[in-house]
């Protein structure tokens, strides 16, 4: 049995985590490096004022004058990270770092794993981190649960989890 933990928008829950104020606000990312900074991640308050992905940092205020523009932290990023990492080896001595944001865990005992993630979830939370828990019996269906979990989702037949999605799931 799998399970992932998924930190959505993990570059800007980086980038916001220690302006608890600004995180209700609409708010986007912008990797600072680049020639021309281009919003790179962006929460749902902003995606519902009009701000997409590849805007540039005016034409996000042009939708929306309260949006809130943050540049990538990465020191913040590596602190979320071995956050992330810490909760996932208390569930099992058999995880793995598999993107940034995102850690599969892998359970050779399967006594009380419910309970387990629902612990690891509300820790997650008192590090003021947003959380997805997706439980399967594969990694990868334990993937794709987590995205769509609210915050833990249990996937036991896998069929009947992945045949009404639509194939744009397939894309995450």
């Amino acid at each position: 049995m799998f399970a992932t933990i998924y930190l959505p928008n993990f570059y800007l829950q980086a980038a916001l985590r220690h302006q608890p104020d600004d995180r209700d606000k609409p708010a986007a990312l912008i990797e600072e490096q680049e020639k021309k900074p281009l919003i790179i991640q962006l929460n749902r308050a902003a995606e519902s004022a009009g701000v997409r992905k590849g805007m540039t940092p005016s034409q996000a205020l042009a939708r929306c004058l309260h949006v809130v523009i943050k540049a990538r932290s990465r020191p913040n990023e590596r602190a979320i990270g071995d956050i992330l990492l810490q909760h996932a080896f208390s569930l099992s001595p058999n995880v793995e770092a598999t993107a940034p944001g995102v850690a599969t865990v892998q359970f050779t005992d399967t006594r009380n794993v419910t309970t387990k993630v629902d612990d690891a979830v509300a820790r997650l939370v008192e590090c003021e981190l947003d959380a997805q828990i997706g439980i399967a019996w594969t990694p990868d269906s334990s993937f794709l649960a987590a995205h769509l979990a609210q915050p833990v989702l249990y996937v036991d037949d896998v069929r009947k989890f992945l045949a009404p999605l639509p194939i744009e799931t397939l894309a995450i």
